[in-house]
């Protein structure tokens, strides 16, 4: 042992007989890694399988939803040609890619791969597959940074569906397994129950109503307060989203349509001025006493 550990006299032997051993040792690994890849191949078939079935039951919810979203636009917009109102106003939209997670600590942002030269406004919601995800709050050439609904300096808002009561929610991000919503300024008495589904109101102009927000999960009642402490669970995949929508702000389409709706002046007539009617107690210039 001295004289290995000194002199290395026993290094060549134990090169040769690793040397030797070594197609013994990988013969002997191969039925374990067959059996493991086995074990994996048919464990990988049954989630597989149970995925397939979990999918198949979604379509099928999924198309029965659509059969009634359908039978719903065609009696809406059956009352609306009796009423003669004017259709909602559909957002345009583009698709997106998430990049990557803003840089601050402190908010709940994220980056994605589209910016001012594809067409993107300060303001756009961000929407993915289940809802609203957040607004563009800064445009960059190429890309676009994307406040999430979580950050506690973002604000929406959203309308019960149930009841119809409109309402604010506010962003909190140290809530529902990081990150979550409350609806504020609510009444204790107000019918808010676990369950409700919020989504946009559109009173602000820019979010298009009927969006997808956020589900109520909890309500306490505090008797300290007249306001209820409302917990919403947003329905958009917060962490992890990876292909979003950006819509255009209401806003800047209902202000197209009133520069189109308002017709030119005709060039080369001049317009005639309008008779003006003297109020009472005045008299107009140029009148006699």
């Amino acid at each position: 042992m001295v004289a290995d550990a000194r002199f290395h006299v026993t290094e060549p032997v134990r090169k040769a007989i690793g040397t030797v051993l070594m197609p013994i040792q990988w013969l002997m690994l191969k039925p374990v890694e067959f059996a493991r890849g086995g074990a994996g191949y048919f464990q990988s078939l049954e989630e597989a399988q149970k995925g397939r079935d979990v999918a198949q039951s979604r379509m099928a919810a999924m198309s029965q939803q659509a059969h009634q979203v359908e039978l719903l636009l065609q009696e809406n917009s059956q009352l609306r040609q009796q009423l003669e109102l004017r259709d909602r106003v559909k957002a345009p939209g583009m698709a997106a890619q998430v990049v990557y997670d803003a840089a601050d600590p402190y908010t709940r942002r994220v980056v994605i791969d589209r910016g001012q030269m594809a067409g993107v406004l300060p303001g756009s919601p961000v929407i993915d597959a289940s809802g609203v995800l957040g607004q563009v709050t800064r445009v960059f050439p190429l890309s676009s940074e994307v406040t999430l609904l979580i950050d506690r300096d973002q604000a929406i808002p959203v309308r019960n569906m149930r009841t119809g009561a409109r309402g604010v929610a506010y962003g909190d991000p140290v809530m529902i397994h990081g990150g979550g919503m409350e609806l504020r300024f609510m009444p204790s008495n107000a019918d808010v129950q676990e369950g409700d589904m919020l989504s946009t109101s559109g009173m602000d102009g820019v979010y298009q109503p009927g969006l997808p927000v956020a589900k109520v999960v909890k309500v306490e009642k505090r008797a300290d307060s007249s306001f209820s402490r409302i917990y919403c669970e947003p329905l958009a995949m917060m962490s992890g989203a990876q292909y979003v929508t950006v819509l255009q702000p209401l806003t800047d389409g209902v202000r197209a349509e009133v520069e189109a709706e308002v017709p030119a002046p005709k060039s080369g007539k001049a317009d005639k001025p309008a008779k003006t009617r003297d109020l009472p107690g005045r008299r107009s210039e140029g009148a006699r006493p």
